[in-house]
């Protein structure tokens, strides 16, 4: 029981290996996974603690520093050729004034007389009168505005007579009517003929019949075709009631467009 309790207030670190390779996997994130080589050189008694991060961490400073140097080298070629062009360029520099100094006294050692351009002689009034009188493209373009508008007339034209030509729709309607007499005791032919006797332009009468109301009474119900522009429904009923001794009244059954 005394030794449970010294255990107890004794420190051990019984999760160390937990923090090891925490560690170790901390270092691979930042500086990527050992080789496999290096890791079968370390032998299977290797550590996976601190100590083999350490000699890893080693081995990576070592490569950086030999690329450090490659990386030199190669910036002191660079600044060597930089140095070689600047060299180059200051020679240039300095033969390229003498070349200029030297070319003009080339071209006065002969001078040669250039040709002059034969001058243009001044148009006299007269011939500018002339220059004006010929136009090259006027009148050409003026023909063709008159052409184009002989043929815009011409079409204008055809199109117009063959509008004319073409027959309007007029506008009918079917109309069937219903006219009752005053009594069954009325001469139902003689309503019919009163009724046929209106004639209209634009009015075309069709088939009748009759049609028993009751007690007797029989109404005429008759057809006809009217032009809309020209019959009207209200002037055609008036006619019809206008026969006051047949005629009682008069309705319209049906109307139909056409």
């Amino acid at each position: 029981m005394a030794t449970t309790n010294f255990l107890v207030h004794e420190k051990i670190w019984f999760d160390k290996f937990k923090y090891d390779d925490a560690e170790r996997k901390f270092y691979e994130q930042m500086n990527g996974p050992v080789a496999g080589g290096s890791r079968q050189s370390s032998g299977p008694g290797a550590s996976s603690g601190p100590g083999g991060d350490h000699s890893e961490l080693i081995v990576r400073i070592a490569s950086l520093e030999v690329e450090n140097q490659n990386l030199r080298g190669v910036v002191q070629d660079l600044q060597q050729a930089i140095s070689r062009l600047e060299a180059r360029l200051s020679t240039l520099e300095k033969s390229s004034p003498t070349h200029r100094a030297t070319a003009p006294q080339t071209q006065h050692v002969s001078p040669m007389r250039q040709a002059e351009p034969p001058t243009k002689k001044a148009a006299t009034p007269a011939e500018d009168d002339e220059d004006n009188d010929i136009d090259l493209f006027g009148s050409d373009e003026e023909e063709e505005d008159k052409e184009a508008a002989r043929l815009r007339e011409e079409r204008l034209r055809q199109y117009a007579e063959k509008k004319a030509k073409k027959p309007l729709l007029v506008a009918k309607s079917s109309i069937l009517l219903d006219v009752k007499p005053w009594d069954d005791e009325t001469d139902m032919a003689q309503l019919e003929a009163c009724v046929r006797s209106i004639q209209l332009d634009g009015l075309v009468w069709g088939a009748s019949k009759l049609v028993p109301v009751g007690y007797g009474i029989r109404k005429l119900q008759i057809q006809c075709v009217v032009e809309d522009d020209k019959v009207g429904t209200d002037f055609l009923e008036e006619e019809i009631t206008k026969f006051e001794e047949h005629v009682q009244s008069v309705d319209i059954a049906a109307f139909n467009k056409i």
